[in-house]
């Protein structure tokens, strides 16, 4: 991984720069936006392996949310004056035992990334970086979202179960959460 490293002050000819703690935390962000894009899309793949096609659309549309969430992330480095780290992702894990265990995986994983926003906002915070803050209210809102999501898909799935049926009403009903959100974003312009 190759990056330049500048020297980047708070105002530099009043024009507002990261501060190299805010950037690199950023970074940060940036590859975990990066892996989850990476998870979802591993995520999709099995459910298109095991025939659940409402669930596979599900999460290829998120995996392409968590790359949107990233280049959001590189775009305000770049505009910002700051230097972009392109990580390398992880291999995602991508065998799952049902369709329960993955939505509980992909439920923590939101909240590891919500705990991952919530630090980053501290430390602008700390560092008195308003304007990343504020642009981080975005990503708050987004994962407080996300999380409501995850957790309602759970509780469908614990209450229709897995066996026999249960995976058919399983995939309608997340295709047509997963209908639902889309045409809201794009009522909404997203």
């Amino acid at each position: 991984m190759f990056a330049i490293s500048l020297n980047l002050s708070k105002k530099q000819n009043n024009y507002y720069m990261l501060l190299p703690k805010v950037q690199n935390a950023l970074n940060q962000q940036v590859q975990i936006e990066a892996n989850a894009s990476q998870k979802y899309l591993a995520m999709a793949c099995w459910c298109d392996a095991n025939a659940l096609e409402g669930c596979a659309r599900f999460f290829y549309r998120h995996s392409d949310e968590e790359r949107m969430h990233m280049l959001k992330l590189v775009h305000y480095i770049n505009d910002a004056g700051g230097t972009v780290s392109i990580p390398a992702v992880e291999l995602p894990h991508s065998e799952y035992q049902n369709i329960r265990e993955l939505f509980e995986i992909a439920y923590t994983h939101e909240q590891k990334v919500s705990a991952a926003i919530d630090n980053l906002i501290e430390l602008c915070i700390t560092e008195k970086d308003k304007q990343t803050a504020n642009f981080l209210q975005w990503y708050l809102n987004e994962q407080h979202e996300e999380e409501a999501l995850y957790r309602t898909l759970i509780d469908r799935i614990k209450l229709i179960g897995i066996q026999d049926r249960g995976l058919y009403f399983i995939d309608r009903e997340v295709d047509e959460v997963n209908a639902k959100k889309a045409a809201a974003e794009a009522a909404a312009g997203k």
